[in-house]
């Protein structure tokens, strides 16, 4: 690994000084950092990159800040598969699980070949208008379809493969991958969805029918939802963080991406440590 590629949360000025050190230390070690170029200019650089052309020339990433930082990423990086190490320096952390003071020994540690991965599971997501794909997207965490302000409940017919499920009726509709079950799925009342597995979650939000439940189905499924309320406003947001307005009769598609994100882990805990910790069980 010669070119780590660093990203952070810009507006944060612990971040930012976190991320001066960090170009500092790698090029002491005769290393090439790939400074974002958003990042480099609060970090009065003249050497930034623009963040589309970093996959195409980094070993290795650092994302510094929160969870949020690490899945814009993870979505950037895409199909190159480049290992990511986040770091903590947000609230929640499920994924950016290095603290801060671990990160130059896990960093000397992942330059000598000497680290961990976490195969994640990504998805792709696609909706089609009138028959023409209009957009189409890869996600770490969740495709959500939800509701305005001031809309009513919508109907979201789903199809599982070429078997129809049901048309639910409700505030909205979350599609998530197993890393994504730790997200808004879960404040939904969707389960908790261990990463290592293959699999699709569907959590409804609100629905009328208080017998609907989320059902977790088979990573090689095909989920589609076709929003047949014509009248109301409905959106679709990618991991939180892109989306767009829908109309209806628009088909929204998840399925698993090809490629998957591949995140560095910290060797002084495990999965279940994480959960306890970041979700407070066994306190009173």
């Amino acid at each position: 690994m010669k070119k780590i590629a660093i990203f952070a949360k810009v507006h944060d000025p612990r971040c930012q000084g976190v991320a001066e050190e960090l170009v500092h230390w790698l090029e002491a070690r005769g290393l090439v950092p790939l400074v974002e170029s958003h990042l480099s200019r609060h970090l009065r650089l003249d050497s930034g990159i623009d963040s589309t052309d970093i996959p195409a020339s980094a070993d290795m990433v650092v994302v510094l800040g929160g969870d949020g930082t690490l899945i814009s990423a993870a979505r950037l990086i895409g199909e190159r598969e480049i290992p990511i190490l986040g770091v903590n320096l947000g609230s929640l952390g499920f994924l950016t699980e290095i603290t801060l003071d671990e990160l130059y020994p896990v960093l000397d540690s992942c330059l000598a070949g000497n680290y961990q991965v976490s195969e994640r599971m990504m998805l792709k997501a696609t909706v089609l208008r009138d028959g023409v794909e209009v957009m189409n997207h890869r996600v770490l965490n969740d495709v959500v379809i939800n509701k305005g302000a001031l809309a009513r409940i919508v109907d979201l017919e789903t199809m599982v493969n070429d078997y129809y499920l049901t048309t639910f009726k409700a505030d909205g509709l979350i599609i998530c991958s197993p890393t994504g079950s730790t997200g808004y799925s879960l404040a939904a009342a969707g389960p908790i969805v261990h990463p290592a597995l293959e699999c699709l979650v569907v959590t409804p939000i609100c629905p009328h029918t208080l017998t609907n439940r989320p059902i977790v189905v088979n990573a090689d499924a095909a989920v589609t939802v076709t929003l047949k309320s014509a009248h109301e406003d409905v959106f679709l947001t990618l991991d939180g963080q892109v989306g767009m307005e829908l109309k209806g009769g628009d088909v929204i598609t998840v399925r698993r991406a090809a490629h998957r994100t591949r995140l560095i882990m910290s060797r002084s805990k495990d999965y279940f440590e994480v959960l306890r910790t970041k979700l407070k069980w066994g306190e009173r």
